[in-house]
């Protein structure tokens, strides 16, 4: 079993895109994928939140998954993700990932039943012993409905191949005492958009972000500037992308990524039911916030 770490930086959560007729639109999604590689992101990573990934069908998914990682050809790593609410399901899409040729798997607890502390380890255990490539423990309970502690979360790392840990609470607080109960070199990695700039500075190996979709070399900017210690400049960036952030929290992932890449010119098609477009306010904040960032890029 794996111990890597494959993935850093800003690795970027595409959308789905869909045709007209509400199928999933594997040309445009190639063509979302060649502008997050061409900004120059670290790595790419379908079928997370922002990819809508329940409301996919097992075939849809496999499609995606199969189609992006074939797309990106190695060029930077692939993150797929693959959780289901059933162990067996789950293990199905990790087995197909791999054998696809992605280079991790991510993989969040989702429950309709509060699952125990033993049932959530066992969960990951038998994903961990199924695959061979490492695996991403993502901790949401806003989406996934389950709170992993910082301290079950150094458990779960202790599992073969379960190397990496993603944490979306946004609570600073988790993330230093993940590092106090894994140890310093506990590969963790921020899913709190607006927590982007404590986590980087707070040692994480990267920001998992559908903010790439829109505004890529702010990110990269943000992420560059921590690495490099200037931490002036970092939190300029920061504070520059920050309204964008909290917009994409507030009215959700896939809703405003979609209405953004409209903005930018990009067509990505409908939303899948239910979800629906943002409402004529929140797009044109979201507009006046791109028009802001595109004119401090420029300048």
């Amino acid at each position: 079993m794996s111990r890597d770490i494959p993935l850093h930086g800003i690795v970027a959560y595409p959308i789905t895109p869909f045709a007209q007729d509400g199928s999933v639109d594997l040309p445009k999604l190639r063509a979302l994928i060649d502008r997050l590689l061409t900004s120059g992101v670290h790595g790419i990573a379908p079928l997370g939140s922002a990819g809508v990934l329940p409301y996919l069908s097992d075939e849809e998914r496999e499609a995606v998954a199969e189609a992006v990682v074939s797309h990106v050809a190695g060029r930077v790593p692939t993150l797929v993700g693959v959780s289901a609410m059933t162990t067996e399901r789950t293990i199905h899409h990790a087995r197909f990932a791999e054998l696809a040729g992605a280079s991790a798997l991510m993989v969040i607890p989702m429950s309709y039943w509060r699952l125990t502390d033993d049932e959530v380890f066992r969960h990951y255990e038998a994903v961990a012993r199924a695959v061979s490539i490492p695996i991403m423990a993502y901790n949401n309970p806003a989406t996934g409905g389950l709170d992993l502690t910082p301290e079950f979360l150094a458990r779960l790392i202790q599992i073969p191949n379960v190397t990496m840990v993603k944490e979306s609470t946004g609570d600073v607080n988790r993330l230093h005492r993940l590092v106090q109960a894994a140890g310093e070199d506990v590969a963790f990695f921020n899913g709190s958009n607006p927590l982007a700039l404590d986590a980087l500075v707070a040692g994480a190996r990267g920001w998992c972000t559908a903010a790439a979709n829109l505004i890529p070399q702010e990110t990269l900017a943000l992420h560059d500037a921590v690495r490099r210690q200037d931490l002036a400049t970092a939190v300029r960036s920061f504070r520059r992308q920050l309204p964008l952030l909290q917009l994409l929290v507030r009215s959700g992932l896939p809703r405003t990524v979609a209405a953004g890449l409209e903005i930018q010119g990009f067509d990505p098609g409908p939303l899948r039911l239910p979800l629906r477009p943002i409402s004529e306010a929140e797009r044109e904040e979201l507009r006046t916030i791109l028009a802001s960032l595109s004119s401090l890029e420029a300048a």
